[in-house]
């Protein structure tokens, strides 16, 4: 498992071979599912390709044709498996084969690029009106609408909800350039802000969890509730994919969604921990454990008497994810061990019973023009 397949969500953009990603799967999830169903259509699945792909802006491919000699030095960064390929996405077809070329300098490494993003790509400008929401165990979610569209949108206009990745939210890039373009193309978009992640209210011990699908569902009723005419689709990167791919999997909830993308899932949370902690991966494991502290350290006044088995100043001094998830995530949750949490909050275990169309890409590639 690539450490750039788990931490991505906090660095770069995506794009399919030229046409920027949040087009291409609007176009891909509206024709899979033009009207909200109960039905089950067949999963779409994607795999990632033998190597990671590196960023590029892809080389066009003029005419409707192409030839075998065209892509012998080429792969493709998408690979579509299954007979509903050619039921629900026929225009996937036309990008599966488009020939890859990687960006020059920033896109021949994918440090380089993880690196580059980081410190130069522009954060759009958007203003969202909040809406927190209480739930069940008097947690704390937020909801971050685009400010306006309750006015000025139909009411059936499709919902686009996008599930950030570990530590992250509505305050991200990556977030937001998803979030202007799904918005230029008339959706409706939501961003859904973890317990303590984008400012959001911390009110109990239970912050963050690979594992827990509560607050997914109250927010997936909530929406629905208040767009009943309105077709529902969900977009989540790393972490929020491994939650959003659960959730697909496991709860009542999914019949409510009529199309969904997983973008960089690490499914595996036993191999992406195993994996984080070799090399330089050791650096992105530092940075998100700076993360996850920074949240905690906001909010230490709430678990300043507790007791049990929290370790609060391991995981407020974190130096990787798992000293964090020791001294916090997996005591909140109910976990013996951190093993025994992350054996237990792989999307891998659910995916095989998803029922919603779902397309899983795992290619990282990074987009130029958004910087």
């Amino acid at each position: 498992m690539c450490l750039t397949t788990f931490l991505i969500h906090s660095l770069t953009t995506f794009v399919v071979h030229g046409e920027d990603f949040i087009s291409l799967n609007l176009k891909i999830m509206s024709m899979a599912t033009p009207h909200l169903t109960h039905s089950h259509p067949p999963t779409l699945i994607s795999h990632s390709p033998a190597r990671l792909l590196r960023p590029t802006r892809a080389t066009p491919v003029s005419g409707n044709m192409t030839t075998t000699d065209q892509f012998k030095d080429y792969h493709p960064s998408l690979e579509v498996l299954g007979g509903a390929r050619d039921m629900f996405c026929p225009v996937i077809k036309t990008h599966l084969g488009r020939p890859y070329n990687h960006y020059p300098v920033f896109g021949s490494n994918r440090h380089v690029e993880t690196i580059f993003a980081a410190f130069f790509r522009n954060i759009p400008d958007v203003k969202y009106k909040r809406e927190c929401l209480r739930t069940p165990d008097d947690g704390t979610v937020t909801l971050d609408w685009v400010s306006g569209d309750a006015r000025t949108l139909p009411d059936n206009t499709p919902i686009l909800l996008l599930l950030p990745g570990l530590s992250g939210g509505s305050d991200d890039s990556y977030v937001r350039h998803m979030l202007v373009r799904a918005r230029n193309k008339g959706w409706r978009v939501v961003v859904f802000n973890s317990r303590g992640c984008a400012d959001s209210p911390v009110t109990t011990p239970q912050m963050y969890s690979a594992s827990f699908l509560g607050d997914l569902d109250e927010v997936v009723n909530h929406v629905v509730t208040r767009y009943p005419k309105a077709n529902l689709y969900g977009a989540g990167w790393s972490m929020g994919a491994n939650i959003l791919v659960q959730y697909l999997g496991k709860e009542a909830g999914a019949r409510n969604f009529s199309g969904a993308v997983s973008l960089c899932n690490p499914f595996n949370l036993v191999m992406s921990d195993e994996d984080l902690c070799k090399g330089f991966n050791k650096i992105y494991n530092r940075s998100l454990a700076k993360a996850l502290s920074g949240i905690l350290k906001k909010h230490l006044m709430l678990f300043e008497d507790i007791g049990g088995d929290y370790n609060i100043p391991l995981a407020a001094n974190a130096e990787t994810i798992r000293d964090y998830d020791e001294g916090l995530t997996r005591v909140s949750f109910g976990f013996k061990s951190v093993d025994e949490y992350l054996q237990k909050s792989c999307s891998a275990d659910y995916i095989k019973y998803v029922r919603t169309p779902l397309l899983c890409i795992q290619a990282i590639l990074f987009y130029p023009e958004s910087c």
